[in-house]
C-alpha cells in the first residue's frame, strides 16, 4: 500500500474512532501524553506522513481500536481479544425443549437457510408422545407444561420464513424404527405414529423443508447448526458453542453441504424411506 494512501487512511479512521468514542482532539491528548498539535497535524487533509508506533499505539489505546486497523492493516477496529470474544461464545444448553437462546438464534436467522444436524432426532418434528417419553423422565412434573409451552415455538419454527435442511445418520432413524439403543422401551404404537407424523410432515413441508441422511460409516458430523452466514453453533452436551466469524460459518456450512451431497436417502427419496420403515413396523405389530 502507498504510503501517502496509509497515511490518508489513518487520517480517516482516526476521525472515525474519534467520533465512535465520543470525544475530541483535546481529550485524545490528554489521554495519550501527545501534544494537541500533534493530534492536529495528524487529522490535517494535507497529513501526508505516519505518525510513529508509539502515537500510533496510544491513539489506538485511548480510542478502544486496534493500531492494525488504524493503520488499514485489519478491517475491523476491535482489536483481537474483542473480536475472539466476540466471534466465539460459550452459553448453557439446559436439557430441554427449544430453550431461550435457541429460539432467540432462530428469530435472528428469520429468512436465511438453517442447517440442522440433531443430536437425536429434531424435536420440532416429534409428536407430543415421543416428546413426553423423552422430556418426562428429567423434567418430572413440569413436562407437561414444558411441552405445551414450547410448543408455539416450535410452530413459529415450522412458519418461519427460514429454509430448513435437516441430515442425520442412517442409523439414527434405524434405532428408532427397531425401538433400539437411545429409544429402547418406546412402545410400538408410538413409534408408528411418530413416522406417520413424519411422513405427513416432510410431504406437506417440501421443499421448504428438506431431510437427508447420511452413512455415518463414511461420514460423521457433531450436532450442528448453520443459521444463514450470520453464525454456526455446535452441541456439546452442557453448552453451545457459537462462531460468528465468517471463514469458521463458511467452513460449517461447507461440512453441511457434504453431508446433503453424499447423502444415502436424498430430501426427494425421504418420504418413499419413511413408508418402508413404516411397512416394517406393521410386520413387527
Amino acid at each position: 500500500m502507498d504510503k501517502r494512501y496509509r497515511a490518508d487512511l489513518f487520517r480517516k479512521r482516526l476521525h472515525v474512532a474519534i467520533t465512535r468514542a465520543g470525544t475530541n482532539q483535546s481529550a485524545l491528548a490528554r489521554k495519550t501524553g501527545v501534544d494537541r498539535s500533534t493530534i492536529s497535524q495528524l487529522l490535517r487533509d494535507d497529513a501526508a506522513r505516519l505518525p510513529n508506533a508509539h502515537v500510533v499505539g496510544a491513539c489506538a489505546s485511548a480510542l478502544g481500536v486496534s493500531a492494525d486497523w488504524l493503520l488499514g492493516l485489519a478491517e475491523h477496529p476491535e482489536n483481537a481479544a474483542d473480536l475472539l470474544a466476540s466471534a466465539l461464545t460459550l452459553t448453557n444448553a439446559p436439557r430441554a425443549l427449544v430453550d431461550q437462546q435457541i429460539f432467540d438464534w432462530h428469530r435472528e436467522a428469520d429468512g436465511y437457510k438453517i442447517r440442522h444436524v440433531p443430536a437425536a432426532l429434531p424435536d420440532m418434528l416429534k409428536t407430543h408422545e415421543v416428546l413426553k417419553w423423552e422430556y418426562g423422565p428429567h423434567l418430572g412434573r413440569t413436562a407437561e407444561q414444558a411441552i405445551t409451552a414450547s410448543a408455539n415455538r416450535l410452530a413459529w419454527m415450522r412458519r418461519s420464513a427460514s429454509d430448513y435442511e435437516i441430515a442425520m445418520p442412517l442409523y439414527e432413524l434405524q434405532s428408532f424404527v427397531e425401538g433400539t439403543g437411545y429409544y429402547d422401551g418406546l412402545s410400538l404404537d408410538v413409534r408408528r405414529r411418530q413416522i406417520d407424523h413424519w411422513l405427513d410432515l416432510t410431504t406437506s413441508l417440501y421443499p421448504r423443508m428438506r431431510l437427508y441422511l447420511f452413512d455415518a460409516r463414511q461420514l460423521f458430523s457433531a450436532p450442528i447448526t448453520v443459521f444463514g452466514p450470520l453464525l454456526s453453533v455446535i452441541y456439546v452436551g452442557s453448552n453451545y458453542l457459537a462462531f460468528r466469524d465468517t471463514q469458521r460459518v463458511r467452513a460449517f456450512s461447507d461440512h453441511f453441504d457434504r453431508l446433503v451431497r453424499e447423502a444415502q436417502i436424498t430430501a426427494r427419496a425421504f418420504p418413499d424411506h419413511l413408508t418402508d420403515l413404516s411397512k416394517l413396523l406393521d410386520k413387527e405389530g
